[in-house]
């Protein structure tokens, strides 16, 4: 077998893959995991505390927010770990993309500006890592999962819509 055979034969490298094995990855992974961590203990504690002698404005704004990050770090802690999976060889790459549609990466949060100002600095202060998190694990998902246009297949119309209905009816042959 000459040697223009074997490299004709490879498969490309997937960017998506390796990214997710990097540094950057186990970084992000570690510092999101200490995020909920961090925000765990402090509501269960400090800011159950703090919440309580808020008044009445203030504690609709304190459970609402809290909620919000609760739901936030959740739907990223949920994306880190299934990209830990790839990343310990326990799901391809491509598995991962098909679970992740259940995971909800917000673009944004539609909270209002003057309820943040009546929250206590702490909860202010993770609301804003959780946010700012929430923008690398976006712009990290972006870049894994995309497929560049020149290696994404040509798909016929017929068949995705074949896909769709196997996907929907979880059955093989449609």
């Amino acid at each position: 077998m000459s040697e223009n055979s074997l490299f004709s034969q490879a498969e490309p490298v997937s960017f998506g893959e390796r990214l997710a094995n990097s540094q950057a990855f186990a970084d992000l992974f570690r510092d999101g995991m200490t995020l909920v961590e961090e925000t765990a203990t402090y509501l269960d504690g400090p800011g159950r505390a703090e919440s309580k002698t808020l008044d009445r404005p203030a504690a609709l704004a304190y459970a609402t927010e809290s909620m919000r990050l609760t739901t936030r770090l959740m739907q990223l802690a949920s994306w880190l770990l299934l990209h830990r999976a790839v990343k310990e060889g326990e799901m391809s790459l491509a598995q991962a993309n098909k679970e992740k549609t259940k995971v909800k990466l917000a673009v944004t949060d539609n909270h209002d500006p003057n309820n943040i100002e009546l929250l206590p600095a702490t909860l202010r202060t993770l609301i804003e890592n959780s946010q700012k998190l929430q923008v690398k694990v976006r712009r990290l998902d972006a870049t894994i999962h995309n497929v560049p246009a020149e290696h994404a297949p040509s798909i016929n119309p017929v068949e995705h819509q074949l896909g769709l209905l196997k996907a929907a009816f979880g059955v093989e042959n449609v």
